[in-house]
């Protein structure tokens, strides 16, 4: 990992003053986010943020509530974690949701409790989020940026991790009878790892295709609100915002060896597709681990 790019957080991060406020318990745990988030590969400018608009500060009561859901409402298992490598590298996985993109927040804090060191796991938005009110300031205060091919070079050389999920919108809004069937990839992020010399490592997810389960995709809906897509759910539009709720089922994320691509980035798109059903193969094969493991949604 290039130390001239990224530094410790704990040189200038400074955890909040209030956690005395919290019962017990959970000044224990934010004692350990605050430990967690001090030893973060990133630097911070002299406003507290780094060059993505990342924030600690704001942060960190964001990543007690999703610790909290990580280990006890999804209940989260990882296998292969110690496989991702330092430095630069892109992970990319499965996608499904719905609603809500649990399964990307699900990932990235996979990468803040259990990598040594912690990462903060960057994420490519779609391009609509930022423009929803107040959306695109959450956003980049979490570490995430719109996925553009640019951004995603940027925080390559900036020696980031990125989570990178190809089927897009496709595979995060379908219904239930199409889960874990893997849509279409795109290619962009394999011209990438190209470009940059980065690292590929496949996860397959296991749980995000049931937390909301899908009924049907209403596209002319999500066209009248600025949206690709309307999903309808088993919970929403008719529980009202309580349909965003996702039920507690059990989350298996995996981790598969590490790839490495040769070629040129600007090839035609069938000799890059070819390299990108290789990464697809590991990701349905992570999937086939995980779904091997469980007993039911909830165990």
């Amino acid at each position: 990992m290039s130390e001239a790019a990224l530094v410790p957080v704990s040189r200038t991060y400074q955890s909040r003053k209030h956690s005395w406020l919290l019962p017990a318990p959970l000044r224990t745990l934010a004692r350990e986010i605050d430990e967690r988030i001090a030893r973060i590969p990133t630097r911070l400018n002299e406003y507290g943020y780094d060059p993505f608009g990342f924030d600690p500060s704001y942060a960190r009561p964001l990543l007690l509530a999703m610790t909290l859901i990580y280990r006890h409402w999804f209940r989260v298992e990882t296998r292969g974690i110690e496989r991702v490598p330092p430095g630069r590298v892109l992970l990319i996985a499965n996608h499904a949701g719905n609603t809500f993109a649990w399964d990307g927040t699900m990932l990235g804090m996979a990468l803040f409790l259990g990598a040594e060191p912690p990462r903060m796991v960057r994420g490519m938005a779609e391009y609509y989020l930022p423009q929803i009110p107040f959306f695109n300031v959450f956003m980049h205060r979490m570490g995430s940026v719109v996925g553009t091919p640019a951004n995603c070079a940027h925080l390559l050389e900036q020696e980031e991790a990125i989570m990178v999920f190809p089927e897009g919108q496709r595979g995060f809004v379908k219904t239930y009878r199409q889960r874990y069937r893997l849509q279409r990839f795109g290619l962009g992020f394999m011209r990438l790892a190209l470009e940059t010399g980065t690292s590929i490592v496949p996860v397959g997810i296991v749980g995000g295709e049931e937390q909301s389960p899908g009924l049907a995709n209403v596209r002319p809906l999500g066209r009248l609100i600025g949206a690709p897509a309307f999903p309808i759910t088993i919970g929403f539009p008719w529980l009202g915002a309580a349909g965003f709720l996702p039920l507690p089922v059990k989350f298996r994320i995996h981790f598969g060896e590490p790839l490495r691509f040769e070629g040129d980035s600007a090839d035609d798109d069938a000799t890059i597709e070819k390299k990108v059903d290789v990464v697809k193969g590991a990701i349905d094969e992570l999937i086939a681990e995980g779904l091997a493991a469980r007993r039911g949604w909830f165990t």
